[in-house]
């Protein structure tokens, strides 16, 4: 079997045509069957009976709190990570210190674990029957079936992408220009906003999209936490499976519309970035 080169002098060797358009015919098979129909049958059932009945779904009461909700926790969410990546990426990548791999490890945790197992840690932790749960109880404090166990669960789900985005390319830059600029003067403060956060600021972009997306469309752990609240605690993903539950399709898939088209909006983002930047979004995730 012979391999496409990406060197100038083996750049014409490549497999035979016939097998060339085989691969591309199954990859694009497979897209359109996993991918596009898919995707196209939400929006199709989304307006199967017109457009006011399409306005009319995502305006009920119990829709717009479900977006408002989503539109929240993602507020929440997103700056945090960022806040988070940030701290965790300069240190590991601008600092030598002990149980710096078990650090990288427990950013890493989250893609490791279920969602739905997540969802229970913090019931374990927060619940009335948990750890802190008397403790919280007799402070009138809720945090699972209410908004705030939501946004805990969304931001432990999300806090890996900034950070993985940003550690190799921060180690692959080095201390250099840091180094530089804290010889000819400049404080840790204007070091940071003016040399490190320019280096890297199209990686945290590339962070950040990624952390959007996963905030918005978040199930497993939010359905744990939340409790299923209409019009309190439900986010769109819980919207969508209650409606669809209750055989309101048209909603439901009404929804799902709002949602596909944000992530839709995210990926054509995503690509713009890996299209302009490709070299700097290469060494961010480490290739």
């Amino acid at each position: 079997m012979q391999f496409i080169s990406t060197s100038p002098r083996l750049a014409n060797v490549s497999e035979p045509l016939t097998v060339r358009f085989l691969l591309l015919g199954l990859t694009l098979v497979y897209l359109l069957a996993m991918l596009v129909l898919p995707l196209g049958v939400i929006f199709v059932e989304a307006f199967r009976k017109g457009y006011e009945t399409y306005a009319a779904s995502l305006l009920t009461d119990d829709s717009i709190a479900a977006i408002q909700l989503t539109l929240l926790v993602t507020a929440i969410a997103v700056p945090a990570n960022i806040i988070f990546g940030l701290a965790a990426s300069w240190s590991i990548a601008k600092y030598q210190f002990k149980g710096k791999s078990f650090l990288i490890t427990l950013i890493d945790l989250p893609f490791s674990v279920s969602p739905v197992v997540a969802g229970l840690i913090y019931v374990l932790m927060f619940g009335a029957q948990g750890y802190l749960g008397p403790y919280l109880q007799a402070h009138h404090i809720q945090i699972i079936f209410a908004v705030p166990g939501v946004v805990l669960a969304t931001i432990f789900l999300t806090f890996p992408f900034v950070a993985r985005q940003l550690i190799p390319l921060m180690q692959a830059q080095g201390n250099d220009d840091e180094e530089a600029a804290l010889s000819l003067g400049a404080g840790g403060l204007r070091t940071f906003f003016s040399v490190t956060l320019p280096n890297v600021r199209w990686a945290l972009l590339y962070g950040v999209l990624l952390c959007n997306a996963r905030a918005m469309g978040e199930f497993g752990a939010v359905s744990i936490v939340s409790g299923h609240i209409r019009g309190k605690t439900n986010t769109m993903p819980l919207h969508v499976e209650i409606l669809y539950n209750e055989y309101n399709f048209v909603a439901a898939f009404a929804v799902a519309s709002l949602l596909a088209f944000l992530a839709l909006v995210t990926l054509c983002l995503k690509t713009a970035l890996e299209w302009r930047y490709s070299g700097e979004l290469a060494v961010s995730r480490g290739h």
